[in-house]
């Protein structure tokens, strides 16, 4: 007699196994990831803005020296960068002037498909485009611009090589004038410069060959595609700026994809400049500046940038 499967010991719902658990962030750890943004004092933001308004020809110093800093209202954002690294292929037909060359046309087998033939792929995350012959796709036909002559008849003197003098006008003698047109001497035509008198000009499509090497065209794109998200903020900066803004460093991870996690921090900065209250902004690890309304402009209104 046979024993029967064994029965799975008896568990306590304590004893239940579980994934690690992880601990939350707590208000410790968040500000002391904040903490790696260092804080925009009130020197600092009047650097910033001497700074941006030194490089505007249109801005004037003495507000940016005599403002009065009233307050600053900082806070640290997280820009999110998401780049996801893509292959497309394409084939197309195409064709090339034949100079005699060895051709690789069905009788040497069945062209491979698209997604089996290996090429060398470029380094990750870096956008190329490159194209290959498809093995055994090549025939040859002559060619239909010239239809197989090399050469067509010019169309600025119709064959001729000659055309009409621009000068004269055919007349021979400029109007009014008893003397012989000195452009063409006399002879009313000139010598076509379209072909350079010959009346014919060599095909452009099969540089005078005559056939053409037709061939099916791999057509390889490598692409990063961009998935950007910036920490929702209650100031009044522009988020294309955030986009752009220089951040900390606080995640890095790479594999098939690219994912970063930057620190950018914003200021907000209150002053006050004979009788007024303005506000300008201080973004990114380099202290840029975005100013709204200067009160010190002597042109029609830049907005930084």
């Amino acid at each position: 007699m046979h024993a029967g499967p064994p029965v799975p010991p008896a568990r306590g719902a304590g004893d239940i196994p579980v994934h690690e658990r992880h601990p939350c962030p707590t208000v410790g750890s968040q500000a002391a990831v904040e903490n790696r943004v260092p804080m925009v004092t009130e020197e600092v933001a009047r650097e910033a803005l001497l700074s941006f308004v030194s490089s505007k020809c249109c801005y004037g110093r003495a507000a940016a020296g005599d403002l009065v800093i009233q307050k600053l209202k900082q806070q640290t954002l997280c820009r999110y960068r998401l780049e996801t690294f893509t292959e497309s292929r394409i084939s197309e037909w195409t064709f090339q002037p034949f100079t005699n060359q060895s051709v690789d046309g069905p009788q040497r087998g069945t062209s491979p498909r698209l997604w089996d033939i290996r090429v060398q792929v470029p380094p990750m995350f870096q956008e190329d485009m490159r194209k290959f012959q498809v093995p055994h796709s090549s025939l040859v036909k002559g060619c239909h611009k010239c239809r197989g002559r090399g050469r067509y008849k010019c169309s600025g003197c119709h064959g001729a090589g000659m055309v009409r003098c621009p000068s004269c006008s055919g007349a021979k003698r400029k109007a009014k004038q008893s003397r012989r047109c000195q452009m063409c001497s006399g002879s009313g035509r000139r010598r076509c410069s379209t072909c350079s008198g010959r009346g014919n000009k060599t095909c452009a499509t099969c540089k005078g060959e005559k056939k053409l090497l037709h061939f099916i065209q791999l057509v390889i794109v490598w692409k990063n595609s961009l998935f950007e998200f910036v920490s929702e903020h209650r100031l009044n900066c522009p988020g294309e700026l955030l986009a752009k803004a220089k951040g900390e460093s606080l995640f890095k991870d790479e594999s098939t994809m690219r994912q970063t996690i930057e620190l950018i921090p914003l200021t907000e900065v209150h002053y006050w400049y004979q009788g007024r209250t303005y506000v300008y902004y201080i973004y990114g690890t380099d202290h840029r500046v975005y100013v709204a309304d200067y009160p010190e402009q002597y042109c029609c209104g830049c907005t930084i940038i």
